[in-house]
């Protein structure tokens, strides 16, 4: 079987700043780390893997830079890995996103077939979890997104059987391959890698991909395939705690003082007591 995982490269968010000015993200001095939950689907596919045989190729879309996240599922257990890397990519949302990963698992499957294709559920730089299914859409591939558990894969009745998160609980539902799964963070507990896993990951050469090599069209890709942009982008103030006062010292005494810290505002006061006349 062929596993395909999609990973991105993204800012560390406990670590994200914004610049009030331009209203876009400071990226200087912010580590970039592997999606999170790009990193437990990977997981899944080398599991999945140990189990039915196979190969498990991890894709990315990014500046050079996103070697690293792609050295990173290698030392994880991926056995191909390929960035996809042009200045055409530059500046794609979702929809432009979804059609260049698309185009480059197609361009996989011409030499090995794709069964699987696994991918976070959303990114945490972005949270639009619109990725996945724009590929599957594009694919044509059976989509079963929000999987916390994946049952079973029958490799000769090309079928796959998973779990997944809806409102209110789960669902057990199966469905044809291939197939594409979205995947939530509590599917598999990521392992460590290895040291001999971590020297290979080092020495192995990632395939780099321009637009041409997956045949991409120049209007789909990148901010010409991008229908859509970020107007605009700030931080949520930050409200401080109202004054507090503890029961604890008399409860009379306490709502006192909360009550005297109402009427203190005049607005307040005065919305008060037209209520009640």
């Amino acid at each position: 079987m062929h596993f395909v995982v999609c990973i991105k490269q993204v800012p560390d968010t406990a670590e994200v700043k914004i610049d009030p000015e331009t209203n876009t993200l400071v990226r200087a001095g912010v580590e970039s780390i592997a999606n999170p939950y790009d990193i437990t689907a990977l997981e899944e596919a080398v599991r999945l893997k140990e189990k039915y045989g196979g190969k498990v190729t991890a894709v990315s879309m990014g500046p050079p830079q996103a070697e690293s996240v792609l050295r990173q599922a290698l030392s994880l257990g991926a056995d191909d890995v390929v960035l996809l890397c042009d200045r055409a990519f530059a500046g794609a949302d979702t929809l432009a996103t979804s059609y260049t990963l698309s185009r480059a698992i197609v361009t996989l499957g011409k030499g090995n077939p794709v069964d699987l294709v696994l991918c976070g559920k959303q990114a945490i730089d972005g949270d639009t979890a619109q990725t996945g299914p724009g590929i599957a859409t594009r694919l044509g591939l059976t989509q079963l997104t929000y999987v916390v558990d994946v049952e079973w894969v029958d490799p000769e009745k090309k079928r796959v059987q998973v779990r997944r998160k809806v409102e209110g609980g789960f669902e057990i539902i199966n469905g044809p391959l291939p197939a594409l799964l979205s995947v939530e963070l509590e599917l598999a507990k990521p392992r460590r890698a290895s040291l001999p896993m971590l020297i290979d990951s080092v020495r192995t050469p990632v395939k780099v991909w321009d637009a041409n090599a997956i045949e991409a069209s120049p209007q789909l890709v990148g901010i010409k395939g991008s229908p859509t942009w970020v107007k605009a982008i700030a931080s949520p103030q930050i409200h401080r705690a109202g004054p507090r006062w503890d029961a604890a010292l008399g409860l009379s005494a306490a709502v006192s003082q909360a009550l005297d810290a109402l009427f203190s505002d005049k607005d307040f006061e005065a919305k008060f007591q037209k209520k009640w006349e």
